[in-house]
């Protein structure tokens, strides 16, 4: 579809969404040899990726006054030369006129956008990568040292109801579409860098074609499921006084035999919050992704950060209050990944201890029984809570098959 632009020369002032001045040189260059233009200085530091005042540039985009007294041939484009109109497209001080039609239609020139790129190819990638190779070789280590945590006592053959039906379809519900947004996720960030390479360009496209259309509907069953969890054991996630000592331990694994622990240990509670606080975080910018440039969320945010002057103690300046709808889509993509990332690292140590790094911790959610001495040993107040309730031995206890 042909798309047709047209622009014309604005009022600088009128200029908002990317002010030229907004980040200064953090050194005064002098630029009386050239009459406050660009200098040769300028051009080094904006080479290195440093601060560039460009108030002069900004400023510098032709004026209708100067267009009113040209009227021989070479005046056909009035006050606003082609650089001039450049400039003024890059600053957003241009009168842009398009067919297409939406929030971000009127910006052709993205002036910090590169920043992006940048660190999506690079200190993204990278960290991200190496944290979570990271966590795998940390668990392979600790697996090799420790060993896989067994019963200590002599097992029962009785079985307690540790989670009902709905309870762990919540969380396989929660389990499956985390793995599955994980992998595509993956896919898409990285798999310009790596699968083509591997695999060659029409593989790839047809794989990144599958897991964008598999994450983004597939997003849908994880917030689901995470309302679900949040509804279910939140009450039993409430941090109390017995994880003082839970913690003071190390669940166990200095001091010798497994703290005392309700229906869930202070692990598992951390778990827990860390799910529900990253997870949400990742479905508000994944909403914002899925329904671009509709849910701005960063440069409101970011005004109530500067107001606390936190940034700036921390040693990120002044962050950006006025924002392009393209530099929000990037922020909640950058956002997206970072955390993301985080939370795979933290899923990665929950799928070792509910699997190979515990005897009979898989069962909790694979049957929904566990053996009673398990039970006891992990989760002992628990237990007594289940005896109590049933006035009986913990158990309702079925026997084991």
């Amino acid at each position: 579809m042909a798309v047709v632009v047209l622009a014309s020369w604005v009022a600088p002032g009128q200029a908002n969404a990317q002010e030229a001045g907004s980040v200064a040189a953090e050194t005064e260059i002098d630029r009386s040899a050239t009459g406050g233009a660009t200098t040769l200085e300028d051009i080094m530091r904006r080479q290195q990726g440093l601060p560039v005042d460009n108030t002069f540039r900004a400023e510098n985009v032709g004026s209708p006054e100067a267009a009113a007294g040209i009227t021989d041939q070479l005046g056909t484009l009035g006050g606003a030369s082609d650089p001039d109109l450049w400039r003024g497209m890059r600053f957003n001080a241009a009168d842009v006129t398009t067919q297409v039609r939406g929030p971000a239609a009127e910006v052709l020139i993205q002036d910090r956008g590169m920043w992006w790129v940048i660190f999506r190819e690079g200190p993204l990638l990278t960290y991200g990568g190496y944290l979570l190779l990271g966590t795998i070789g940390a668990l392979v280590l600790f697996f090799l040292l420790r060993g896989r945590v067994k019963i200590d006592g002599e097992k029962t053959g009785r079985r307690i109801e540790r989670f009902k039906n709905f309870e762990r379809f919540g969380h396989w519900l929660l389990a499956g579409s985390f793995i599955l947004l994980g992998i595509t996720g993956l896919v898409s960030l990285m798999g310009r860098k790596f699968l083509i390479p591997a695999f060659g360009h029409e593989s790839y496209a047809w794989l990144a074609t599958v897991s964008k259309w598999v994450h983004n509907n597939v997003s849908w069953a994880f917030m689901l499921a995470l309302i679900m969890i949040f509804v279910m054991w939140v009450i039993h996630n409430l941090p109390d006084r017995t994880d003082i000592k839970w913690l003071a331990k190390g669940g166990g694994l200095f001091g010798g035999g497994h703290p005392p622990a309700k229906k869930f240990n202070a692990g598992q509670k951390l778990i827990f919050w860390s799910v529900i606080v990253l997870g949400g975080s990742i479905s508000v910018s994944g909403l914002s992704l899925l329904f671009p440039f509709e849910l701005p969320m960063f440069a409101k945010t970011f005004v109530i950060l500067n107001s606390t002057g936190l940034p700036e103690m921390l040693g990120f300046g002044v962050l950006p209050e006025n924002m392009t709808p393209h530099e929000e889509m990037q922020y909640a993509q950058l956002w997206h990944a970072i955390v993301s990332f985080v939370l795979m690292a933290i899923i990665l140590a929950h799928i070792y201890i509910g699997s190979v790094g515990m005897e009979g911790a898989y069962d909790a959610m694979g049957s929904g029984m566990v053996e009673e001495q398990w039970a006891k040993e992990h989760h002992s107040l628990w237990v007594e809570e289940v005896k109590q309730r049933e006035g009986k031995a913990p158990s309702g206890a079925t026997p084991a098959e």
